[in-house]
């Protein structure tokens, strides 16, 4: 590519390049001396999933890879205990450092179904700040005023609001535009919302003798409902580790509209390409849910493989267009018995809490061979190699067997972000319970770091520590 293409390229889907004349002398050295960028992208982990919203800032650090620059992820395990205050009329709460370790951990296999790993640097910004004193921030809360950073917004509307700014929250952009000093960033990318974050990183490479970084902020996807940005908590996500047909279905339910918008921000259309689409469509030479199955298909392909994008709407025409139940459904077993229904639906990962599995319940969205269950129904009984079918909503089916104990047993824990640990020694499986009811399973987890975990729990560790060590 000409640098002018890199630049159209890296624009693409971009709200703002700061400044765009500068990407272009980086980009023309990097070329000259061949000598690659460095990109930041850094990311709180406040909660351990990562959807499709997360991933159009990730998609423009692929892209940077792509053109052969070094990419960095750095994760904020010592912002994290901050909080960050962007976007909250309130101040956050922060994260111990038991659940940022454990974030932290699948954040960095979740953005390898993006990222090369090979050529992706992960970083904690613990490195350098860890090491700080209090005599060291004091010389870093130096470099800016605090009229500087009470020009942000969200400060601004909390001031005019008269609700608490929090002295901590105030340090949080100096903190995070430090990383790009410690980094030595040629370009940091980030949301629209984090502007101003980036552009004190900016300021603060003056101030220490770098050279500026180039800021590129990408827009704030919009969720399933196309109104409010793609939040877990809305509940209007796509998760990137979604399953092929449930987040097939997902896309399929979302506006014509909004289709478009997420062929600009999540494939590798070029807008010529996409507005060509638009035409075809709007003439009525093409069915829009053709086009619609097409960019299901091109997301699924980026984080799953093209094989099961293909199977996905194979399976989603058998369900909703023939009406059929899928041939393949996963399988669970549970211990034979009377079970909770909203216990039962936690159990087999069809909801990630009781609170949640009871609303489902409340919404009709929950069915047991094939019968809508209610708030009286509440109750399901298991026999002994019986299989029953549960489903949630039109897309998601588990198929539950009763067993004579429990697939895996586990033994509570003394931790206030896990619940019990349990390990089956034949196919090396470690599952663990969260306290917010969710439950994960790690599997070729050698036995011998099995003991070494219990031996932690026995002494009281951190189970973050033990997890990140």
């Amino acid at each position: 590519m000409t640098i002018d293409e890199q630049i159209e390229f890296l624009k693409k889907g971009a709200v703002d390049v700061i400044r765009e004349e500068d990407l272009r002398a980086k980009l023309e050295r990097s070329a000259k001396t061949g000598k690659p960028l460095r990109v930041k992208l850094g990311a709180d982990p406040t909660a351990p999933d990562i959807h499709l919203g997360h991933a159009v800032v990730i998609r423009k650090l692929k892209a940077f890879q792509d053109l052969g620059h070094t990419v960095i992820f750095l994760i904020g395990d010592f912002t994290g205990l901050i909080g960050d205050p962007t976007g909250k009329s309130a101040t956050r709460p922060p994260l111990s450092r038991e659940e940022i370790a454990a974030n932290a951990e699948t954040y960095k296999t979740q953005i390898f179904k993006l990222l090369d790993p090979d050529k992706t640097e992960i970083r904690f910004n613990s490195e350098w700040f860890d090491k700080y004193g209090a005599a060291d921030f004091i010389k870093l809360a130096s470099r800016v005023t605090v009229k500087q950073i009470l020009e942000r917004d969200d400060f601004t509307k909390r001031m005019q609001a008269e609700k608490p700014i929090a002295l901590h929250e105030l340090l949080y952009p100096l903190v995070q535009g430090f990383d790009s000093v410690a980094l030595n960033a040629d370009v940091e990318l980030g949301g629209t919302d984090q502007k101003f974050n980036l552009l004190v990183g900016r300021d603060l490479q003056r101030e220490y003798e770098q050279e500026p970084q180039v800021i590129i902020t990408t827009p704030l996807l919009e969720g399933l409902d196309g109104v409010q940005k793609m939040s877990k908590s809305l509940g209007n996500y796509i998760g990137i580790n979604d399953l092929p047909n449930e987040m097939f279905g997902k896309i399929m339910s979302i506006s014509d509209v909004l289709m478009w918008r997420y062929y600009e921000l999540l494939t590798d259309l070029t807008d010529r390409e996409i507005q060509d689409l638009r035409h075809v469509c709007g003439r009525g030479e093409v069915n829009p849910r053709d086009v619609k199955v097409n960019l299901a298909k091109l997301i699924i392909k980026d984080f799953h493989t093209k094989t099961a994008a293909n199977e996905a709407a194979a399976d989603f025409n058998r369900r909703f267009v023939k009406k059929e139940i899928p041939d393949e459904i996963q399988e669970q077993s549970v211990k034979f018995g009377e079970w909770d229904l909203r216990k039962l639906l936690v159990r087999v990962d069809l909801a990630s809490s009781m609170a949640e599995a009871k609303r489902f319940v409340n919404e009709g969205a929950i069915k047991v061979n094939e019968r809508k269950q209610t708030a009286k129904d509440l109750s399901v009984n298991i026999d002994e190699d019986e299989k029953v079918l549960l489903q949630r909503g039109k897309l998601n089916f588990v198929r539950v067997c009763g067993t004579a104990t429990n697939a895996i047993e586990r033994e509570k824990v003394e931790s206030s972000l896990i619940a019990s640990v349990g390990y089956e020694t034949e196919n090396q499986i470690l599952e663990i319970e969260f306290t917010s009811g969710a439950i994960y399973q790690y599997f070729d987890f050698p036995s011998d770091e099995h003991e070494n975990l219990k031996t932690a729990i026995a002494s009281g560790e951190s189970l973050g520590a033990f997890f990140n060590e």
